[in-house]
């Protein structure tokens, strides 16, 4: 398959989800939580299952021998050599809030290594894609190459997170976010995915957050190295599992975060 039929195919992707998903944004519909019983609220809409569902099928019809792994629909040939990460709609906490800071995230890995990421945002008409080796946003006013921007000194950088309480009240986690927040000029809350596409658009600088699933994360790593940036787990490993992650747009900011996350 060529690089021109893939990225056609990732488009597609991306268009049939969106317009999947569209009709139910600022809507009313129907909102379940999964995380029931627990003090965290994680919910699920139907929007959710009707984006996940349109890749899931366009996937199997096109690339029947690859691997889905899926926030609402779970996994299928896991052991393949190309695995999809899916997440139909990252930042349904903004969605059912009538936001626009969410985003479906298609990502491709291959041998367990993250090699294709896009994020689409079908409400303001902007995807941001990438693989690793560059990056690129397309929307409204445009196409564009992804450039992260150069910021070494933790005092002089816009840190993001979903939301401090996600680390836990009192837990080791949220101290050792709590002295990133502190050591950064700026801190911002509840953008998501749309935060990483921010980082690599130069906007942000850092992204701290912990306990997230492969689907959180896995498309938007090859947009974030391909503008230039770094992401790994706390401990400096490969964020493809998902966990405790970091993002940055300077390896020496990277560098930073790191030393005080792992303070203790």
């Amino acid at each position: 398959m060529s690089v021109v039929d893939f990225a056609r195919f990732v488009d597609e992707l991306a268009t049939q989800s969106g317009q999947a998903i569209l009709p139910f944004f600022r809507a009313s519909f129907a909102t379940e939580d999964k995380a029931a019983g627990t003090a965290a609220f994680d919910p699920v809409t139907e929007a959710d299952r009707a984006g996940e569902a349109v890749m899931r099928q366009l996937i199997k019809r096109s690339f029947p021998d690859h691997g889905i792994l899926g926030e609402e629909f779970g996994s299928e040939h896991a052991d393949a050599e190309y695995v999809w990460v899916l997440d139909p709609i990252d930042g349904t906490r903004g969605f059912i809030a009538g936001l626009p800071i969410w985003g479906t995230l298609i990502g491709l890995t291959r041998g367990g290594v993250p090699c294709y990421g896009l994020m689409n945002q079908p409400f303001t008409g902007e995807r941001f894609f990438g693989d690793g080796e560059a990056a690129h946003y397309q929307g409204p006013h445009g196409t564009r190459r992804l450039r992260t921007r150069r910021k070494a000194d933790l005092a002089d950088a816009i840190l993001h997170t979903t939301d401090p309480r996600l680390f836990g009240v009192g837990t080791a986690d949220r101290r050792a976010y709590e002295r990133v927040e502190t050591a950064t000029r700026l801190a911002r809350y509840g953008a998501d995915c749309y935060a990483y596409a921010m980082l690599a658009a130069g906007h942000i600088d850092l992204v701290v957050e912990a306990a997230l699933k492969p689907y959180d994360i896995v498309a938007m790593i090859p947009v974030i190295e391909g503008a230039g940036g770094v992401v790994t787990t706390w401990e400096g490993d490969s964020a493809a599992k998902g966990g405790r992650i970091v993002a940055a747009g300077d390896k020496r900011l990277h560098e930073a975060a790191l030393a005080l996350l792992n303070a203790d």
